[in-house]
């Protein structure tokens, strides 16, 4: 697990034996107490997007795999059947929540700078912000990296992991964590398959070998395929929820 700037903590020592295991049980109490902190808030998140009807996703995936452009297609297909609302994670910049404002829904960027995934705190700070609309879908998504968010609770309802066929067929076995803590997986870009070496087949079994609940779509973003399916799942969830 990783461990970034602002969770560093400092321990003076007057002493040297015993010393490097002392150091390495503090490494662990220090992201103990950062866990246990994230999980009170993120079980804090989610009781008041309980209250307020509100059903999130959080949304990981290594980088480049396509997750904007899922939402940006998503959003354009449901924006007028349900109220949605997005938060951006990235370390810099602010160019998805640009992109996804484009499509006339709430947005907002979260910086994590040097950190490597969102935590409930920042998603807390977040919500209280947008001020989102009772009975909406809220997307939450997360920073592309396929280790950290893994172990960060951020109140979601649901997690969606998506993985695209360019990656490779042995993304779930080498990033297990990832796709054990989800419940659904979207395969995207499957419009490439026919010019990769990749086997769409081997990855569902891998997929399934690491995690035999997880719920499969298989889309391309850019040129819909598979869309539709992935859009009825959310509209039924929606009204499932309320």
């Amino acid at each position: 697990m990783c461990t970034d700037n602002h969770h560093h903590h400092h321990h003076d020592h007057d002493h040297d034996h015993n010393h490097h295991t002392h150091s390495n049980e503090r490494i662990i109490d220090v992201k103990k107490d950062i866990l246990t902190a994230n999980q009170s808030m993120a079980e804090r998140n989610r009781g008041y997007l309980e209250a307020k009807d509100i059903y999130a996703m959080n949304i990981v995936s290594s980088p480049g795999s396509g997750k904007t452009t899922i939402l940006e297609q998503t959003i354009e297909r449901l924006k007028n059947k349900i109220k949605i609302a997005v938060i951006e994670g990235d370390q810099q910049t602010s160019n998805d929540a640009d992109r996804i404002k484009q499509t006339g829904v709430p947005a907002m960027q979260i910086n994590t700078q040097n950190g490597c995934h969102l935590e409930a705190g920042m998603v807390h700070e977040a919500v209280k912000q947008m001020n989102l609309p009772n009975a909406s879908l809220l997307f939450i998504e997360n920073v592309g990296n396929l280790v950290c968010p893994a172990v960060f609770d951020l109140g979601e309802e649901a997690r969606v992991v998506v993985v695209s066929v360019t990656e490779g067929d042995d993304k779930p076995l080498k990033y297990p964590y990832m796709f054990q803590s989800a419940q659904i997986c979207i395969i995207n870009k499957i419009d490439l398959v026919p010019y990769l070496k990749s086997n769409l087949a081997q990855l569902k079994e891998n997929i399934l070998t690491v995690n035999h609940h997880l719920q499969i779509f298989e889309l391309s973003a850019q040129d819909g395929t598979g869309m539709n399916e992935w859009c009825n799942f959310l509209i039924e969830k929606i009204h499932h929820h309320h």
